[in-house]
């Protein structure tokens, strides 16, 4: 394991105030997904508190797609990360299951309720990655991390998603242009239930999409039918690997499959709950 860390250099002005905040702090737990926005948090937070300060906290369940969770080991290894995963059970909470609007809360208090003992234990504040653009989606897990006690250091230094990006890219961080990858159960529509089955046949088809060398693709779920996001520039090599594509999908499950001419879209099932949509 990797320990022997160099500092990380002076950056911007919004990540001097993104360590300053994390200084205020002292000690956290960082939930701890594998993407740019919780992987910069952990490594600036070691950087800045020290690795006795930090403990970074992976929640592993069926919706964590299994190489995010590799992700997540890789990282911590390389930077000399304090790092444990714990199981989380999402689908025990009726609410979460019944996948309404407000799913994204159950989710979150599952984190929550695994998260806070560990703080406890450490004399520490649990901080997620959420970014001042993540404010303008619908998501009322912010909501359940709040009420629990944790702290959105990105918000109150600042930082908007792109400047996440910036200050992963210029500290060297190779996760700076990883793309996003909500969790797997962003993918059902709201009211179908998110079941373990569905979960997995997502799970699969996406890995096996991002084997075709598609990075930034999406799977939506629709019963026997899946609607496909990928990048807009994508889109003709997509068409062009139609049968390669179709194959992979249906032996993840699925019997019909789509292609989204409009793209990906983060946050796309959020579209009808969001103002101005």
């Amino acid at each position: 394991m990797k320990t022997d860390l160099p500092p990380l250099p002076a950056a911007s002005d919004s990540l001097d105030a993104l360590r300053a905040g994390l200084g205020g702090l002292g000690r956290v737990v960082v939930a701890f997904s594998g993407g740019v926005d919780s992987a910069l948090l952990a490594r600036v937070a070691h950087d800045t508190l020290g690795a006795d300060a930090v403990l970074a906290v992976t929640a592993v369940s069926p919706s964590l797609a299994p190489s995010e969770l590799a992700d997540c080991r890789r990282l911590a290894a390389e930077w000399g990360l304090r790092w444990v995963a714990v199981d989380t059970d999402e689908a025990s909470r009726p609410g979460y299951v019944a996948n309404g609007a407000d799913r994204c809360y159950h989710c979150k208090s599952e984190l929550m309720a695994a998260l806070v003992p560990l703080a406890a234990a450490e004399g520490a504040t649990v901080v997620l990655g959420v970014n001042l653009d993540d404010l303008g989606d619908h998501r009322p897990g912010q909501r359940a991390a709040a009420e629990a006690g944790a702290r959105f250091p990105y918000v109150e230094a600042g930082l908007s998603k792109a400047d996440v990006r910036e200050a992963a890219r210029r500290l060297g961080l190779d996760v700076w242009d990883k793309p996003a990858a909500a969790c797997l159960a962003s993918r059902v529509p709201y009211g179908t239930p998110v079941t373990l089955g569905t979960l997995g046949r997502v799970a699969q088809a996406e890995e096996r999409l991002h084997g075709l060398g598609f990075r930034q693709v999406r799977v939506r779920h629709y019963g026997d039918l899946a609607r496909l996001e990928v990048e807009v520039a994508d889109l003709e090599r997509a068409v062009a690997a139609r049968r390669a594509i179709v194959d992979a999908v249906r032996s993840a499950g699925y019997s019909y499959v789509t292609l989204d001419l409009e793209g990906f879209r983060s946050g796309n099932l959020n579209q009808s709950l969001t103002p101005g949509s």
